[in-house]
């Protein structure tokens, strides 16, 4: 298991770097946590909601993810009330108080039978931990961190981000704070993100290992410019970028499944940023508006920002604009809400450039994933994309709307269906569909789309293959952090020769 001194000290990145390393030692391998808490998600093959960092642990250690690799998945939706994703699917809203005291003893047999699965059908389980285990208050109902870790006494790696600061204290304060049973259990501690010399760094270990009684099994370097999906909220800070196309995406308080821009951050020709402020609209090529925990909130606080007076504006000057899932139903003429994301039933007014309407009848939501054919737009026409729809309300089209996206026929569908719509000036498209610019053809077609509407000039040397670029990224940091660390001593801990 790998724990932290903190969020974000390298958790899963080390978890994603072990599952590729055991993964091409031959062994059949697997990731788990227990409990995420993220605004980003991805659907499983059989329609399950999971945290997307299992997802990239999943591509790592080469298997189709499943709904056991995180069973419990707490989804921030504003006012500190949490949405529990409970094995793939919607179980209750809650406050951390009432998670803690009311829900957390429901929730253990799920843990403890997904856990079991996997070590029935895997070789190894790398668990993620989460935040930290010192974390005392909550120590009695942490379900994320010691409590797994003694369900079967796992051995624990340390990690703690030198980056930050004040590494040795957080290593130290940790271990001190736990119980002997749990002290016991971490074997190795493990620093991240080091930039220089390592062995400057010999002097404070040296005395840190007589302190605790644990030494540190490496170092792992500061890695710049890492391609892989993140699902925190550090991946939405502005990035220099030289490319040519200014895409601002409208930073929503609410906001979800950002991770669906990420591909277009990586291409060279974008330059891509998230705005909280609609006169910074003002430059750009493609403004998007994207998905949301709470619709109605923040289609009201668009409203109170002045972004729906600055689009409607820019609209009419012929901007590009692209909204997803949330960002689609806003984009509609009218949203009717019985009291399911807001708090009494009303109707609400999009900003009414595509000809839709949005109806929340009921708690329900569509999770699956999808392939879909894009139409009535000559450059994209006949193009097929893959996705994954993941969001509630339901969508009825107008007589003049005209479709952009075509659901394909399944064995579970009998007729198609639409996901996207586009106005008749094609500069407004709207769609449920998650992961579009995860399609290589599609982002491709829209980049020079866009370079052309745009009237610049590309710098791009060649075109990006996302998958490629992922599994490049992902063998690149295993690599690090083999040479980095002593696996040896892992594989002692494995009982592997």
């Amino acid at each position: 298991m790998i724990q932290g001194t903190t969020s974000h000290s390298g958790k899963s990145f080390l978890v994603t770097a072990l599952c590729r390393i055991y993964r091409n030692m031959g062994y059949k391998v697997a990731p788990f946590k227990s409990q995420n808490m993220s605004l980003n998600s991805f659907v499983t093959r059989n329609g399950f909601e999971i945290a997307r960092s299992q997802v990239i642990q999943a591509i790592a250690a080469k298997t189709l993810p499943i709904v056991e690799f995180n069973p419990i998945l707490l989804k921030p939706m504003g006012n500190k009330i949490s949405q529990i994703i409970l094995m793939g699917e919607p179980f209750a809203d809650t406050a951390p108080k009432n998670y803690y005291h009311h829900f957390i003893p429901k929730l253990i047999p799920y843990v403890e039978n997904a856990l079991l699965k996997l070590l029935e059908e895997y070789d190894i389980v790398i668990i993620e931990g989460a935040g930290s285990p010192a974390e005392i208050n909550l120590r009695d109902n942490d379900i994320a961190n010691m409590f797994v870790a003694k369900l079967y006494k796992t051995p624990v790696l340390l990690i703690a981000d030198i980056d930050r600061g004040g590494v040795f204290a957080s290593i130290f304060g940790t271990v001190k704070l736990l119980i002997p049973e749990e002290k016991n259990l971490i074997k190795f501690y493990i620093i991240n993100k080091f930039r220089g010399e390592a062995k400057l760094l010999n002097n404070g270990l040296e005395q840190l290992n007589k302190l605790i009684g644990r030494k540190c099994l490496g170092i792992i370097p500061y890695i710049d410019d890492l391609k892989i999906p993140s699902e925190d909220s550090l991946s939405l800070e502005n990035h220099i970028s030289r490319g040519c196309i200014k895409i601002k995406v409208i930073r929503l308080p609410r906001i979800s499944n950002f991770t669906d821009f990420e591909p277009l951050h990586w291409e060279e020709d974008i330059n891509l940023s998230y705005v909280d402020d609609p006169n910074k609209l003002i430059d750009a090529d493609v403004i998007i508006i994207p998905g949301t925990k709470n619709t109605i909130k923040d289609l009201k606080w668009m409203i109170e920002k002045g972004f729906f007076s600055k689009l409607k504006e820019l609209e009419r000057l012929n901007y590009m604009i692209f909204g997803i899932c949330g960002g689609y139903q806003i984009l509609g003429k009218t949203i009717y809400d019985k009291k399911i994301e807001g708090d009494f039933e009303n109707k609400y007014y999009g900003l009414g450039f595509l000809s839709i309407h949005t109806e929340f009848l009921s708690y329900n939501k569509i999770t699956k994933q999808i392939q879909a054919e894009i139409i009535n737009f000559p450059i994209f026409k006949g193009n097929v994309v893959k996705g994954y729809e993941i969001h509630m309300g339901n969508v009825k089209l107008e007589d003049t709307a005209i479709p952009f996206l075509k659901l394909l026929r399944d064995n579970n569908s009998k007729k198609n269906k639409i996901i996207g719509v586009i106005n008749k000036k094609r500069n407004v498209i709207g769609t449920y569909l998650h992961g579009l610019w995860d399609n290589d053809s599609f982002r491709h077609r829209f980049i020079d789309y866009v370079i052309s509407k745009s009237n610049k000039k590309s710098i791009k040397s060649e075109k990006t293959n996302l998958n490629d670029l992922i599994e490049e990224n992902i063998e690149k940091i295993a690599h690090i952090v083999e040479k980095s660390i002593d696996i040896s001593e892992i594989n002692k801990l494995l009982g592997i020769e």
